[in-house]
């Protein structure tokens, strides 16, 4: 399997679409997309498939606790647990600094913000930022120039009603600069300007800073979270 694409296997429900994790041609992401978690059998058979194609590891997409379930009973074991956030979109925040739409010409500028911006485990590659740009029929990627360079950027998409921060990054020198609070600000003014009724956003369960100012631009933290869990093939 090609390590720079993304194969999609169908299965009663949903899709799976299934990368290389990181690049690395022995690891494979999962991510699920559809109304429904494969059966256990159907995640076995997939497995095999994953085998057959060089990979020794896997790791899934942010999962529901439902969602997870046959995973964990196929061998899957929790490797990062998320926050889940909701906002109403009623009240926004202002946006404090100018953003712009992103372009193709910034694509390797975002990657190396989503790089600086998050630990190894939860990084992006350009699969990763292709594949959460094509999760929703409708999506709207932001960017904030900095001095000289990008301060950081936003991804956010819309499927029906319902909107989703996809991505939120800040390089380390830019955070505290308002520029995370000004393109959530776009973001979510773009959300609702076009249909959605409620935003979705997780962040990491030890991410303090995230949280903070998803929690002050009034997103209200949801009682179950999301986790990422992980196997040896």
């Amino acid at each position: 399997m090609s390590a720079t694409k993304a194969h999609s296997y169908r299965f009663r429900g949903g899709v799976a679409r299934v990368a290389a994790w990181h690049g690395r041609p022995d690891v494979a992401s999962i991510a699920l997309r559809g109304t429904d978690s494969p059966s256990p059998r159907t995640l076995r058979r997939l497995l095999d498939r994953l085998r057959d194609d060089g990979y020794r590891e896997v790791v899934t997409n942010a999962l529901a606790p439902g969602a997870s379930l046959p995973f964990v009973d196929t061998g899957f074991a929790v490797r990062g647990r998320l926050h889940m956030l909701i906002h109403d979109l009623e009240d926004l925040p202002l946006p404090s600094r100018t953003t712009r739409r992103a372009t193709r010409a910034d694509r390797d500028a975002v990657l190396a913000v989503d790089a600086a911006a998050f630990d190894d485990f939860w990084q992006f590659d350009a699969i990763a930022l292709r594949e959460a740009t094509r999760a929703t029929p409708r999506t709207h990627a932001r960017v904030a120039p900095g001095q000289g360079e990008l301060a950081g950027y936003g991804l956010f998409g819309r499927a029906a009603t319902t909107g989703y921060v996809q991505r939120l990054a800040v390089s380390p020198q830019a955070q505290g600069g308002g520029f995370g609070r000004a393109l959530l600000g776009d973001g979510l003014l773009w959300l609702r300007g076009h249909g959605a009724v409620r935003a979705y956003v997780n962040t990491q369960e030890h991410n303090a800073r995230a949280l903070e100012l998803y929690e002050r631009a009034g997103f209200t933290q949801l009682p179950v979270g999301l986790c990422v869990l992980g196997r040896e093939l």
